[in-house]
């Protein structure tokens, strides 16, 4: 497995995972929707941990800085 996700990404998932998150605390979401929305910010934190998107792998996307 290799990593495809740069700093940067890592980053903005976080924050929107916490950002659902803080929505969700707050009553601001609720039923289907913020179980929809919990589950992708659950996928946004293991991905961002592991350093590795399954969904930028069959594309060839990566965010990571190539080393020279």
């Amino acid at each position: 497995m290799n990593k495809n996700l740069g700093s940067t990404d890592k980053a903005i998932r976080i924050l929107v995972a916490v950002l659902i998150a803080g929505l969700y605390f707050t009553n601001v979401i609720s039923g289907t929707v913020a179980i929809v929305l919990l589950a992708l910010a659950l996928v946004f934190v293991v991905t961002s941990f592991i350093s590795f998107c399954p969904l930028y792998y069959p594309f060839g996307i990566s965010t990571r800085k190539k080393n020279s």
